[in-house]
């Protein structure tokens, strides 16, 4: 019986994998057919429905390359990062085209908005291809670092564009019509063609290890986008070949957008992740905070007192070690923090940064609790070493954490610092030469053969605690 159900569940894959290459093969077949059959490729000339239909398809474009440049920062990832760009330049250079809508900006065409389009497809295509080489380590971080960039170039090139097009500068100058620049049309279309092409064939390698369904959506959508480039290249304006490509082009971002809207809602594009990314080992220092005597204060007080206490802790504590030293908040559980420290490969000075995050937290936290003197103490406590990045879960609840030896000696130590202190180990100790501290003793965990010396922290470079 277990054979019958493997067998059934292949056929059912091959099934499924057939009838998608069938649909996507559609729209192909059915450009074949009308410029075969020119009879019965009508013209529809309908301005607010062209208006309309592009900017919707520019629009839920931005919103998918937003969505996913966000996870990309956030996590470090390049591939979503480049992903994202190749949507996003599609987008652009799309609004513009809508903009080449008759009676929309421009009282005639305008051949610098109406070449935006395959223009736009051909860099798109470059971003995709790119997207699905060989990134990880290095390059990785690079491609991550120059982001803002990356973001720059293209604000600058659609905004040149937008102005070479308006001035109707050589070749799209006054009197230009599309049929006049069919090489550089043409030539912008094949490039788009071959690009997402290979993109997308790369990305059905990634479906193919993973089987999630992120990929396959992003492969669909790179055919659907290399077909929209064919139809460009070949239709003629306000005829059924012509709105095809613009039905193409919505229909590659509505696809993503679907599909990333029916993730898990705190990792959508896990799936697409570098292995360094959802499964990777760093050198990472982990800080972990809570409140001494909690348990008996929430006992003393009403849950609302309680959460305002915490609100009001939180307020300070969370800002310094997030904005200024680049931590990472993986969690806050009750009067539990865990912040993390060189999660994306980026921080190699991750133990003084987390050493500065905890001095400041206690400095922040102390002028609050000399507000309230009735209220609990933070205590630190600060380990580096080794450590996994890892997305943990399935369907319907995923988290992208760090696990290992390193964090649960980190808790532990927490657990040693005195009320208002910051206890470190010998590990983290060992990268910080200018720090000062006094022995706090050793701590002896469960499955460890020596025990953890631990320190409390007084000072780091000039601060102190």
């Amino acid at each position: 019986m277990p054979e019958r159900r493997g067998g059934l569940q292949g056929t059912s894959r091959r099934t499924g994998a057939a009838g998608l290459a069938l649909s996507l093969a559609l729209p192909l077949l059915g450009l074949l057919l009308l410029l075969l059959r020119p009879e019965i490729d009508v013209v529809w000339e309908d301005h607010p429905a062209h208006f309309w239909l592009v900017l919707a398809s520019a629009v839920i474009g931005a919103a998918v390359a937003y969505a996913m440049a966000s996870a990309a920062l956030r996590r470090g990832d390049a591939r979503v990062l480049l992903a994202s760009y190749a949507f996003v330049v599609t987008a652009a250079f799309l609004g513009l085209h809508a903009l080449a809508t008759p009676g929309v900006l421009l009282t005639t065409p305008n051949a610098g908005f109406v070449l935006a389009t395959p223009f736009g497809l051909a860099l798109g295509a470059v971003f995709a291809v790119w997207s699905g080489s060989a990134l990880g380590g290095e390059r990785d971080l690079a491609v991550v670092r120059r982001a803002p960039l990356l973001r720059g170039l293209v604000v600058a090139l659609v905004a040149g564009w937008t102005v070479l097009s308006l001035a109707q500068v050589w070749p799209l100058d006054e009197g230009t019509v599309p049929e006049q620049v069919d090489g550089i049309l043409a030539a912008c279309a094949g490039a788009a063609v071959v690009g997402y092409a290979v993109a997308a064939w790369r990305y059905l390698g990634l479906w193919r290890a993973r089987r999630g369904a992120l990929p396959l959506a992003v492969a669909s959508a790179f055919v659907l986008l290399a077909e929209a480039a064919a139809a460009v290249a070949f239709s003629r304006s306000w005829h059924l070949s012509w709105w095809e490509w613009h039905v193409l082009m919505l229909a590659a971002v509505l696809l993503v957008a679907l599909t990333a809207r029916r993730q898990w809602h705190e990792e959508r594009f896990a799936d697409l992740y570098l292995e360094e990314t959802s499964g990777g080992e760093r050198e990472m220092s982990i800080l972990f905070a809570d409140l001494q005597g909690f348990t008996s204060f929430s006992e003393a007080h009403a849950p609302h007192q309680v959460t305002e206490m915490l609100n009001t802790y939180f307020e300070v504590a969370v800002p310094p070690v997030v904005g200024r030293h680049g931590g990472d908040v993986d969690r806050i559980i009750g009067d539990a923090l865990m912040v993390t420290f060189n999660r994306r490969g980026d921080q190699p000075d991750h133990a003084r940064r987390a050493e500065r995050a905890a001095l400041a937290l206690q400095e922040a936290t102390a002028g609050v609790a000399g507000e309230h003197p009735g209220w609990p103490r933070f205590r630190v406590g600060v380990n580096s070493g080794p450590a996994s990045v890892s997305v943990l879960g399935t369907a319907g609840g995923r988290t992208h954490t760090v696990i290992g030896d390193t964090v649960n000696t980190a808790s532990r130590i927490e657990g040693q610092a005195p009320a208002g202190g910051v206890a470190v180990s010998a590990a983290t100790l060992a990268l910080l030469p200018d720090a000062t501290v006094e022995p706090l003793g050793f701590l002896t965990l469960k499955g460890k053969e020596e025990p953890v010396e631990v320190f409390r922290l007084l000072s780091l470079g000039g601060l102190s605690r």
